[in-house]
């Protein structure tokens, strides 16, 4: 479908804020948003898209479902590149930049935040508002504001970098402020991080009046630490002299606090604030949200549907581990085939299949696809690409999950819903997936199996116990049991049901109850 076919409305009920997830990427997240949208045929969706450049994405991975009325897609850091062509010198508005440096002394405050600063600010950038995006690039106020914090806080040498880290950074604020403003009308706001999705969020819901439901799979901030713990795009122009190994890089430490702040102003604007599983709720309040708001949905998958798969599996067990999920560092593939070389000296008849897009960092896949050919695994490991579940688990013998961080995965659970028992690493959910949460639920016994981050031996080891018949048959009865009486979708959908007739049926507030936001114009928004 091209972006010209995309429907278009006047109005709609929800709008979903998707930041880097459907309908463009594949992978749990998107399969949890088709699923909601699917399960609500009588509410109207408007769907906002926010990406980083058009160029990292081809063409929508779902067909959108009939009840979608609205897509519109923005790329934050296309929006760069259409600044600057004309500057005209300007002196940039003095109270605004004021409002900036508060800010910002602000987020280096302990304690409780206050976030007035912020939402004050926010209102700002808004079409209308005294501090604008060519003030930002272009005028003598930023410059001087920029300067002067390189000088007095930044642990770098490079000016250069500073400067284009602060730009690429805040700029694209004014493109969501912008997409706030020209959204069509809706009545309730659904966004599925925080962010900058997040931020759109609050900025519409505090100038509109309208209700705000964040669902936060992963945390956003940890995953996002991760991504910038691991990022080779953020330089470090220390010397070794200057390096403390203890500490991060300046401009790593500069976004993580920059998303930090978007995330505790979706949290201040939010309610109700819903987490997959009680950690991540604590997590969640940890951050800033406030404990009244937040609760746990789990998701849950088509029991049904997936049943029925498990009268397609062969009578002996298959010795084929699966990891189904995207080729990226966060998923730990390497960590999988490394296990795959140790299992493969005690089970040669082992197999190990990667089933998912390589296509979302190209570099990290062709560095497995290198690892697996350089430990000679030959046909023994296969990279499947994209494939359909209901195709992929009878032919499997365990779901595998390699990851350094996930929040409670729907591949899981889809498994033991088609009879697969799972190994995974212990991250987010999966301990209690795998062992259950509570005496009742302990008692129906393990799904699989679950080991530590990065330890192919353990994972190995795991595998050769968990093929084992009577293992393997005690952990497939206790996944089924467990997936059917705690992880069923029409739970999900029965939560969330109540959810959205709260939102729909909640008065529009008026924009001083709303929120303290001062914005001239009408604004609106768009994960």
């Amino acid at each position: 479908m091209s972006e010209q076919a995309f429907p278009k409305a006047a109005e709609a009920d929800v709008a979903l804020l998707l930041e880097g997830t459907f309908p463009y990427v594949s992978g749990g997240v998107s399969s949890w948003v088709n699923q909601i949208i699917r399960a609500f045929p009588h509410i109207r969706f408007a769907l906002v898209f926010l990406g980083s450049r058009r160029s990292d994405y081809g063409e929508p991975r779902y067909a959108l479902p009939d009840n979608v009325v609205h897509l519109e897609t923005h790329f934050m850091h296309d929006d760069l590149g259409r600044h600057g062509i004309e500057v005209a010198p300007r002196a940039g508005n003095m109270e605004a930049f004021a409002r900036v440096v508060a800010l910002h002394e602000a987020f280096r405050q302990k304690g409780t935040p206050d976030l007035s600063a912020f939402e004050a600010l926010a209102s700002e950038l808004m079409p209308g508002g005294s501090l604008t995006s060519e003030d930002f690039l272009h005028s003598e106020q930023a410059w001087g504001f920029i300067s002067a914090n390189y000088r007095r806080f930044c642990t770098d040498p490079s000016f250069v970098d500073y400067f284009w880290t602060v730009r690429i950074m805040h700029l694209p604020l004014w493109m969501l402020a912008r997409v706030a403003k020209e959204l069509i009308p809706v009545r309730a706001l659904h966004t599925i991080s925080t962010g900058y999705a997040g931020f759109l969020g609050a900025l519409l819901a505090r100038s509109r009046g309208i209700p705000l439901i964040l669902s936060e799979h992963g945390i956003y901030t940890k995953e996002r630490k991760i991504d910038l713990y691991q990022s080779e795009w953020i330089r470090d122009n220390r010397n070794v002299f200057q390096k403390d190994s203890t500490e991060l890089s300046y401009f790593r430490t500069m976004w993580i606090h920059f998303f930090e702040w978007l995330g505790r102003m979706c949290y201040d604007a939010a309610d109700p604030i819903i987490a997959l599983y009680e950690n991540n709720r604590l997590r969640q309040v940890a951050d800033g949200a406030r404990a009244e708001r937040t609760f746990n949905i789990p998701n849950g998958v088509a029991i049904g549907r997936l049943s029925a798969l498990r009268a397609k599996r062969a009578d002996h067990i298959p010795p084929v581990l699966c990891l189904i999920g995207r080729v990226v560092p966060i998923k730990d593939v390497k960590t999988f085939i490394r296990a795959m070389r140790i299992l493969l000296n005690r089970m040669p008849e082992a197999e190990g299949w990667i089933a998912g897009p390589e296509d979302e960092d190209p570099g990290y896949a062709r560095e497995c696809r290198e690892l697996a050919e350089g430990l000679g695994l030959g046909d023994r490991f296969r990279f499947l690409g994209f494939q359909k579940i209901d195709e992929l688990m009878p032919k499997i013998g365990i779901t595998v999950l390699s990851s350094i961080s996930e929040a409670l995965p729907l591949v899981i659970l889809e498994g033991y819903a088609a009879g697969v028992p799972a190994l995974a690493t212990d991250v987010g959910s999966c301990r209690q997936l795998v062992y259950g949460l509570g005496e009742e639920d302990r008692a129906l016994g393990a799904a699989g199996r679950v080991v530590g981050i990065a330890d192919p031996q353990a994972f190995a080891e795991a595998a050769i116990e968990l093929l084992q018949p009577d293992n393997w048959h005690a952990a497939q009865a206790a996944g089924i049991a467990r997936v059917e009486k705690y992880y069923a979708d029409y739970m999900m959908f029965d939560r969330y049901r109540e959810v959205y007739d709260r939102a729909l049926t909640a008065p529009v507030a008026s924009a001083a109850e709303a929120a303290p936001l001062r914005c001239p114009v009408h604004r609106k928004e768009g994960g």
